[in-house]
C-alpha cells in the first residue's frame, strides 16, 4: 500500500517467518493531499491503518487485505495516514492467515489478528513502531501456520531470484514439478497464475529502475528486465500503472 511519496520503513521478519513475510512496514503519510495511489507490485499485503482510509467514498476497515492489483488503486484520507502493514508472497498469504485464497485487489476480512488494532495503534500513537512491529511478529510466530508447499516455496524463491522473468516451464522445472501441478498449487495458494504474479514482478523492477533512474533508456531497460523488446515493456508498464513508462519518467524528473 506504499506509494512513492510516503515515509517508509521496513522490518525483516523473524527467521521461522521469513517463508512467508518479506517484511513488516510503516508509512506515515501527511501533507500529501487527500487522494493517494497505490501502484501494483508482486505482493499481498496485510494493512492496519490509523487515521481515515476510504475506498469510493466508503470507509475500510483496519485490517484489510490487499492483494494483487491490475491497476492503480486509489484512496483517499482525511488527514495523516499511518499504516502498519506485513508484506507476504501472494503464494503464501492465505495459508499464513488460513482463508481460502480468491483474486480481489482489496478485501475485507475477519481474523482474530484483528483483535491487535488497539494495541497496535497505542504503539503507533505514541511512535513506537518497533514495539507495533515485534506485536506483529509474535503473533503470526505463535499462530503456526501451515507449513509451506515445498513446490511453492521453490517456485517461488526461482520467480524471485530471477524478478519475475522465467517462462513457466523454467518456473516448474526449478520446483521439480509438472507445469500442470504447479499452476494448479498455484491457483490454490494464491488466486493467481505464475504468469500473474511474474508478470507483476517484472513491472514492479521496471517501475523501480524508472523512479530511480528516469533518464534511463527504455531500450536497455526492457533488455535488463527480459522483455522481447521496448514496445513489450510499455505495453505491459500501461497495462500495470495506466501510463506509459516514458510518461512515468517524466512525471519523476525534476
Amino acid at each position: 500500500m506504499t506509494t512513492m511519496h510516503d515515509l517508509h520503513r521496513e522490518f525483516a521478519p523473524p527467521e521461522p517467518l521469513r517463508g512467508a513475510i518479506r517484511c513488516f512496514w510503516h508509512t506515515r503519510r501527511a501533507d500529501h493531499g487527500p487522494r493517494f495511489e497505490i501502484i501494483p507490485d508482486g505482493y499481498a499485503e496485510i494493512i492496519f491503518y490509523f487515521g481515515s482510509c476510504y475506498l469510493d467514498g466508503k470507509p475500510l476497515p483496519s485490517p484489510f487485505l490487499m492483494g494483487l492489483l491490475n491497476q492503480p488503486l486509489h484512496l483517499t484520507t482525511d488527514d495523516v495516514l499511518e499504516v502498519i502493514g506485513v508484506r507476504c508472497y501472494p503464494w503464501t498469504v492465505f495459508d499464513l492467515l488460513g482463508l481460502p485464497a480468491d483474486r480481489d485487489g482489496l478485501r475485507a476480512f475477519e481474523h482474530p489478528v484483528a483483535a491487535l488494532q488497539p494495541a497496535l495503534q497505542a504503539c503507533v500513537a505514541d511512535g513506537r513502531i518497533e514495539d507495533a512491529v515485534a506485536l506483529l511478529a509474535d503473533y503470526f510466530n505463535g499462530a503456526q501456520p501451515a507449513a509451506l508447499d515445498p513446490t511453492l516455496f521453490k517456485a517461488g524463491a526461482a520467480m524471485l531470484e530471477a524478478r519475475g522473468v522465467l517462462p513457466v516451464s523454467e518456473v516448474a522445472a526449478a520446483a521439480h514439478a509438472t507445469v500442470r501441478t504447479l499452476e494448479r498449487k498455484f491457483k490454490q495458494s494464491s488466486g493467481h497464475t505464475v504468469k500473474d504474479v511474474s508478470g507483476l514482478m517484472r513491472f514492479e523492477q521496471a517501475r523501480n529502475r524508472l523512479w530511480a533512474e528516469p533518464d534511463i533508456k527504455l531500450a536497455d531497460l526492457a533488455q535488463a528486465l527480459g522483455y522481447t523488446d521496448q514496445s513489450h515493456l510499455s505495453r505491459d508498464f500501461k497495462r500495470y500503472s495506466g501510463m506509459t513508462p516514458a510518461a512515468f519518467a517524466r512525471k519523476r524528473r525534476p
